[in-house]
């Protein structure tokens, strides 16, 4: 059953919202259409798991990664094998460092679509994380890998007559990011030169706003922590957090965002999390002198 138009209507505000970078917003609005879906009775179970996932993808960019991986499930119990909220769950559950279940979600999105090349580049992640845990024998440790059926495999290319396009996987962007042309990533190469070149000059302000016009179009962990760096300076601690996980999703050893969000973390009182951030950097670069310097700073606080 088609969703009413009110519930469709706070659909697409909140997907504005999400492009704006807004995910708090966006979030509450999709939270409103899951209600007024549930209140009308409908059963509306695609638009409902559409919802779910979008509000996940919400959770993922602020980085409560528990409550993304609840959406996810709640979207994949309603319409099984979403390549969408597959992969926004794998993503949590790497954050989480829940590798073996990451892994699994991601090898599931290769069975719907083997073209995601996000989901090739995770199950390499996860492979290579989990022999650094678990050893050679990592894969008799592994939760079983669901069978997908032919029909979950073939159906993600018809769109939904209710939600056009709403389940179809981008040919070439990891879900629930624009769409990276060549253009569009040239663009957002641009963006974040005039933002570095903003910074040198000491207007953070200026550069936050070209880094989020160039994240609007691609996703670079650099990018990331180039605004994190702005974050730190402006005070934004909560901000430069959120940027630096998002980093740590895309490359989980990435040394300026564990220093950087180490650092956000201190100014938060959160010591206990930022002491791991820079023991989680030392394992990388056991000389690093900057982060030993912070690790004694932390271990006086």
């Amino acid at each position: 059953m088609a969703a009413s138009p009110s519930a469709s209507a706070l659909r697409r505000a909140g997907n504005e919202e999400f492009r704006r970078g807004q995910y708090g917003p966006a979030a509450a609005l999709y939270t409103r259409a899951l209600a007024l879906l549930e209140a009308a009775g409908e059963a509306a179970a695609e638009e409902r798991s559409v919802l779910l996932a979008n509000r996940a993808a919400c959770h993922l960019k602020d980085g409560a990664c528990r409550l993304c991986v609840a959406d996810c499930s709640g979207a994949l119990d309603l319409v099984p094998f979403g390549i969408k909220p597959l992969l926004r769950r794998a993503a949590a559950y790497e954050a989480l460092e829940r590798y073996q279940l990451a892994y699994v979600d991601y090898k599931t999105v290769l069975q719907v679509d083997c073209s995601i090349q996000a989901a090739h580049d995770g199950v390499n992640r996860m492979t290579k994380a989990l022999l650094e845990k678990d050893g050679v024998n990592w894969r008799q440790k592994l939760p079983p890998i669901p069978s997908v059926p032919i029909s979950a495999q073939t159906r993600w290319s018809i769109p939904s007559a209710g939600a056009p396009g709403a389940n179809a996987p981008p040919a070439t962007a990891p879900q629930g990011e624009p769409d990276q042309t060549a253009a569009g990533i040239e663009r957002a190469r641009t963006l974040k030169e005039e933002g570095n070149e903003l910074v040198k000059k000491g207007n953070h302000k200026k550069a936050v706003e070209k880094y989020s016009e160039s994240l609007k179009l691609s996703q670079e962990c650099a990018t990331y922590t180039n605004r994190a760096l702005c974050y730190l300076t402006l005070k934004q601690y909560k901000e430069a957090v959120q940027d630096c996980t998002e980093a740590l999703r895309l490359d989980p050893k990435n040394v300026k965002a564990l220093y950087r969000r180490a650092q956000a973390l201190k100014e938060l009182k959160d010591y206990k999390s930022s002491i791991a951030d820079i023991k989680s950097l030392l394992k990388t670069e056991p000389k690093n002198t900057a982060a030993l310097r912070l690790l004694q700073e932390l271990n006086r606080a």
